[in-house]
């Protein structure tokens, strides 16, 4: 495949608007792309309406390698901020601009035009690649979640998900896990003269506020690569008007773990916050998650590591920093499958997630095919040699 086709897919796949949503376009025309290959096997797996995970082997039996990237996208924000329109790739500077670009549009195109051309080239694999794109990384990795349930990552050899890593300059091994929470207190509402007859719910959710904040921070160990865990709040509403007491509050919070803390230490503490609460007069509070993820943890040494780092050196002169992330990914939901096996996060990309004027870079994106195909080559035959 020749330069120009491979950006081409880049920028279709970028054009595509999947914020939070309509992933289903993007596996549709992904699928396509492999629809002429017969060893290629293509699998949609519906999330919801209009959002279909896509799931692509190709190869020979044997061991499996993972291949991981999101097909969603935040949205672009106040669009006076970007310089081109975010749904309209535009090349400038030898980069590729777009929502997308980096997380992680540039990544998964890399990924996918890698695959073709060992399908072009037909190359003997010593095993196979196992493509799974999913849905709803963006808001809580549930694509990976149901991929991981229905059993499309058990017993893989290896996983690498194409999240951005400075342009293919890290390669990331572990990461911190995430739980966000919501809070919910329920009062009685009453004229603000006269409040002994009203229970405030706003008062009642700062007292879980305060001892929320202080409990979590017993949490004090540190990962020498991580670092600690952190605890905020970030979203508060409550109250109808100012001269009423109010009936109703909630807040969210957000905890960043580490692997020295299972997720089920927060919770433990959490909910002994609510129930000592709820014991007093007038409190009626109530806890609920949204798609917490574990910590993954991992080494430095790990063979997956290594021969990351050989391929690696094949195609950049300076080392790749070995190192890891303080956000989570879908390597979180896939590592709960059967089998053990470790995984990585490496792919190409600015450090403009999320922002206005996102970009790829060209020769990173087109180097991360050329490493893509050979990292699972080289790990695919070492997996068979064991």
């Amino acid at each position: 495949m020749d330069k120009k086709a491979k950006i081409e897919i880049l920028k279709k796949i970028l054009a595509i608007e999947s914020v939070n949503d309509n992933e289903t376009e993007v596996a549709d025309y992904i699928a396509s792309l492999f629809a002429n290959y017969s060893t290629a096997k293509i699998e949609k797996v519906s999330y919801a309406p209009h959002r279909d995970n896509l799931v692509i082997t190709i190869g020979n039996s044997g061991p499996i390698l993972g291949y991981s990237g999101h097909m969603d996208v935040v949205a672009p924000g106040n669009l006076t901020d970007w310089s081109t329109a975010p749904f309209e790739p535009t090349i400038k500077n030898n980069c590729v601009f777009g929502r997308g670009a980096a997380d992680m549009k540039g990544g998964l195109a890399a990924l996918v035009v890698a695959l073709l051309e060992l399908l072009e080239k037909k190359s003997e694999l010593p095993g196979q690649i196992r493509l799974l794109a999913t849905v709803g990384e963006e808001t809580g990795e549930y694509g990976a979640a149901q991929l991981t349930k229905l059993g499309y990552a058990d017993k893989l050899a290896g996983l690498l998900i194409a999240e951005p890593t400075d342009n293919m300059q890290r390669i990331v091994y572990t990461a911190r896990g995430v739980i966000d929470y919501k809070v919910t207190s329920k009062g009685k509402s009453a004229h603000s003269a006269r409040p002994q007859y009203g229970i405030n719910a706003i008062d009642n959710l700062v007292e879980f506020y305060k001892l929320a904040k202080a409990r979590l921070a017993k949490f004090t160990a540190t990962d020498e690569v991580l670092g600690g865990v952190t605890h905020n709040i970030t979203v508060i509403h409550g109250g109808e008007q100012v001269n009423n007491i109010p009936s109703y509050a909630e807040l969210l919070g957000n905890i960043r773990t580490i692997p020295q803390y299972p997720n089920k230490l927060f919770y433990a503490e959490l909910e002994q916050i609510i129930a000592e609460l709820n014991k007093q007069k007038g409190f009626s509070l109530a806890i609920t998650y949204s798609f917490p993820e574990e910590a993954i943890p991992g080494s430095p040494d790990s063979p997956i590591i290594q021969i990351a780092k050989k391929v690696h050196s094949k195609y950049w002169e300076k080392p790749a920093a070995i190192t890891g992330s303080l956000g989570a990914n879908d390597g979180a939901e896939f590592l709960q499958a059967k089998g053990s096996f470790n995984s990585i996060v490496i792919g190409p990309g600015s450090n403009t997630s999320h922002q206005s004027n996102e970009y790829v870079a060209i020769d990173s994106y087109l180097k991360a095919i050329d490493f893509y195909q050979d990292f699972a080559i080289t790990f695919l035959s070492a997996q068979s040699a064991k």
